[in-house]
């Protein structure tokens, strides 16, 4: 294996927004949104919408931070040097290790949407040969990877506009299914209302709807591997918002239209059935191909941004250096297999219980607190930049908009959520993994830097830098009045 210094630059504009895009709309959306449905109704939309807007504004503090330095290349990067090597070390394992679990939950649903067609398969055969071709897919050039997801994701956003349309269609023309029922508009408020479970139904629906815009900042793994960072990133995050009224209320709005939110099933992917229902088994078929080459893709995703992570704190000597090394086709192949090869154990194990959606719930949960936590830590490290960097951020050319509101908008959403995962046992048991990854974590970092010289020079650099950066900001605010 050669040991290649850089990553290579071969992801251009329409790979990295297919990439971002293939992250997070995967199972999270396809699958998760019938068991959202199920608890929160219409209302549903509501949380969509709002989670999507807090979001925004969290990739927009990320992109500033990302622009503010060019050689940062990921999030981690701006953590550990805004916020120290502690939280470089939690930040950048944290995001390794929430993609794991996002992406064995991806697995987990493939193996029952390939029950669709192969009721008997056992599980775990499905599980296995999309892991395997997983891993052949992470090992080729970047340039190629990003081919190949740019139309993997193609096919989803192709296939998620053709529902819409043809939801759209169906209710126009007011389309009756075998069954009696009407595509319509007001499928939509007549079976209890917009509110039907009321407050506590959207608190329930959060969890789903967290994690299925997981994977949003994935943008912010890929600076080293982008041909023009300064343009494409602010491009793709400028997208984000009309990517959040397409892909996700667009497609849960014409979902209900066409199937009354009662007749959704919670333990299915809504899409599927939706098709089903109304008679169209074929177009079923072809619904639920998109749905599994949708959830490959975003496994795909997960893969990618744990090999370059790990990558990432090899280099800032967070972990083992065989990690930091890069094959002939500058790729960190020692990531790619590390990844592919604890998915393929848990995903192994989990596919044999007897009900998946409870286990796709349930390691569901788990990402989705880990990524708040992720996204909160990116706020923190921008506020921090803020008060300490003020002319940076003054002089900034994609200033984060509302900058001295949004992230406290944002830091109360995700206490809300937190809440709201408290409320049922289902979700409950996922917040006690938290405190346990970081018990672990925290005991890590305790003997790899007991008596390490090169951490104590690396915090005695960061207290004399965060000392001159103050006095700086202290200075520049005075002027300034």
């Amino acid at each position: 294996m050669e040991t290649s210094r850089d990553l290579e630059r071969g992801l251009g504009q329409r790979h990295i927004e297919m990439i971002a895009i293939g992250g997070c709309i995967g199972t999270g959306l396809f699958m998760g949104s019938g068991k959202a449905i199920s608890l929160a109704g219409p209302g549903i939309l509501f949380v969509y919408a709002f989670t999507g807007f807090v979001l925004y504004f969290v990739m927009r503090a990320m992109g500033e931070l990302l622009l503010y330095n060019l050689e940062y290349k990921s999030f981690v990067d701006f953590s550990e040097d805004i916020l120290g090597p502690t939280a470089g070390f939690f930040v950048g394992w944290s995001y390794w290790f929430v993609w794991i679990v996002a992406a064995i939950a991806e697995i987990i649903a493939i193996s029952g949407y390939v029950s669709f067609w192969l009721p008997n398969l056992p599980h775990w055969i499905s599980a296995v040969s999309v892991i395997l071709l997983l891993l052949t897919l992470n090992l080729l050039t970047v340039k190629a990877f990003g081919e190949l997801e740019f139309w993997m994701a193609i096919i989803k956003v192709v296939a998620i506009i053709g529902l819409i349309f043809l939801g759209l269609y169906l209710c126009v023309t007011g389309f009756v299914s075998p069954s009696g029922i009407q595509a319509k508009v007001s499928n939509l408020w007549s079976y209890g209302g917009f509110l039907p479970h009321g407050v506590s139904g959207l608190l329930a629906g959060l969890q789903m709807t967290i994690f299925a815009f997981a994977g949003m900042e994935i943008i912010g793994t890929m600076m080293a591997e982008t041909r023009n960072p300064k343009v494409m990133l602010p491009d793709a995050i400028h997208k984000i918002p009309m990517r959040i009224m397409i892909f996700y209320v667009g497609t849960i709005l014409v979902l209900m239209m066409v199937t009354p939110w009662t007749d959704i099933s919670p333990d299915e992917s809504p899409f599927v059935g939706m098709f089903s229902l109304i008679g169209m088994v074929s177009a079923a078929s072809i619904v639920n191909l998109v749905v599994i080459s949708s959830a490959t893709s975003s496994s795909n995703s997960g893969i990618y941004a744990t090999s370059r992570m790990l990558y990432g704190l090899a280099k800032q000597h967070h972990a083992p250096t065989v990690f930091g090394r890069l094959s002939s086709h500058k790729i960190p192949s020692g990531g790619i297999f590390l990844g592919t090869g604890l998915i393929l154990s848990a995903a192994l194990i989990l596919t044999t219980t007897q009900s998946m959606m409870s286990a796709f719930e349930l390691v569901g949960s788990v990402a989705a607190i880990i990524f708040i936590f992720i996204w909160s830590m990116i706020l923190v490290a921008y506020l921090v930049y803020c008060k300490r960097l003020p002319q940076a951020h003054d002089e900034s050319d994609f200033k984060m908009p509302w900058s001295k509101t949004m992230p406290y908008v944002s830091f109360a959403f995700f206490g809300i959520v937190i809440y709201a995962l408290s409320l049922s046992e289902d979700t409950r048991i996922a917040l006690y993994a938290l405190p346990i990854w970081f018990l672990v974590l925290g005991l890590i970092y305790f003997f790899k830097t007991r008596n390490n010289p090169y951490h104590q020079k690396f915090v005695e650099q960061f207290r004399e830098k965060v000392i001159a950066q103050n006095a700086a900001a202290k200075e520049y605010r005075s002027k300034a009045r």
